[in-house]
């Protein structure tokens, strides 16, 4: 009989795989580097060896799971069966991965967006605790989302939902990599932050040891920003509240069309703790309709990188019958979206 799930979380970067239990607990991790040669085409063979080979590995046979899920930062397509727009794996094109996955495996395989998967599995285990309304929104090289409204993921016509990091909020601003101008991701993203102190530092004449390294051409990263920015650096003040600022507005556009019981901030720059978390929280409440300004709760997120390997493997426990578990394996289901 069946027992545990398998999560893998796809990076442009590297591809990670988590054993669980149906109750979220996660028994066996590895990962290894993602290959995006070969026009990608490698991903899928890498991750079924992987899989296999980790299975052998550890005497256990395939049976041994209910399922895979996957995520990728892409849009999942194709009812489910393909991705397109994982750019950094060469997948620009619709790349089938549910079909291979399950010849190659004989267990069933469920496909999710990464934003999608981290939401559901700060939800599951983590910030969310089980809301039926939830906005989770992370903050990487780009802006990423996954929005739970009513108990269930929000997926849209063509599985691409949640697009939060394109909301224009500077309409003559910088211009993105979508093609429009001024979307929240050039602004609040890790690579915006430091994209804002940038183009504030060609203006500003005072003192500021950002603008020193700026102008010196030294490394900069959001992080610097950020601790800059706590030291009273004001060239990094200004900065970072921008973003912060344009952040808070957007999200208060989306909490006023979603009315969401809590908003989960992720992501790397989402290190920068509670000090990040009052500057977005001061636009936020401005903006929101008045009814949501006290109701709706800001949180930053619990499970770091798992998140998303925790979502997916959520995926595949939604799936099971119901007669397949145990009493408390169908009360961890009941947890699950």
């Amino acid at each position: 009989m069946p027992s545990k799930l398998i999560g893998v979380d796809v990076g442009g970067t590297t591809v990670k795989f988590a054993i669980f239990n149906v109750h979220g607990d996660i028994q066996d991790q590895w990962s290894f580097p993602t290959d995006p040669l070969d026009n990608g085409n490698r991903v899928v063979p890498d991750i079924i060896n992987s899989i296999k080979h980790r299975v052998q590995l550890y005497d256990m046979k395939l049976s041994d799971f209910y399922g895979v899920g996957l995520d990728f930062p892409g849009t999942v397509t194709d009812h489910g069966r393909a991705v397109v727009g994982a750019y950094h794996l060469n997948w620009e094109t619709p790349h089938a991965v549910k079909q291979p996955l399950e010849e190659a495996l004989g267990i069933p395989v469920i496909l999710e967006n990464d934003a999608n998967a981290a939401a559901l599995g700060e939800n599951w285990k983590g910030a969310g605790n089980n809301s039926a309304n939830m906005l989770m929104i992370t903050l990487g090289t780009g802006i990423g989302s996954g929005i739970i409204a009513g108990g269930k993921l929000l997926t849209g016509y063509l599985g691409s939902a949640g697009e939060i990091g394109h909301i224009c909020v500077d309409p003559n601003g910088f211009k993105c990599s979508c093609g429009n101008m001024g979307c929240l991701e050039e602004y609040a993203s890790a690579t915006g932050i430091v994209r804002v102190a940038h183009a504030k530092a060609e203006e500003y004449e005072g003192n500021s040891k950002l603008k020193a390294m700026l102008d010196q051409g030294e490394e900069v990263s959001s992080k610097t920003v950020v601790d800059l920015a706590r030291d009273k650096d004001y060239l990094a003040e200004q900065s970072l509240t921008q973003s912060c600022t344009y952040l808070g507005t957007a999200l208060s556009y989306v909490g006023n069309t979603l009315n969401p019981e809590t908003m989960i901030i992720g992501g790397g720059v989402s290190a920068a703790g509670q000090f990040l978390l009052n500057l977005i929280e001061k636009p936020l409440r401005e903006h929101l309709f008045p009814t949501m300004k006290t109701s709706t709760q800001l949180k930053l997120a619990e499970l770091g990188n798992t998140a998303g390997l925790i979502g997916a493997a959520s995926l595949v426990l939604s799936t099971i019958d119901d007669s397949a578990l145990t009493t408390t394996e169908r009360i961890a289901k009941q947890m699950v979206l």
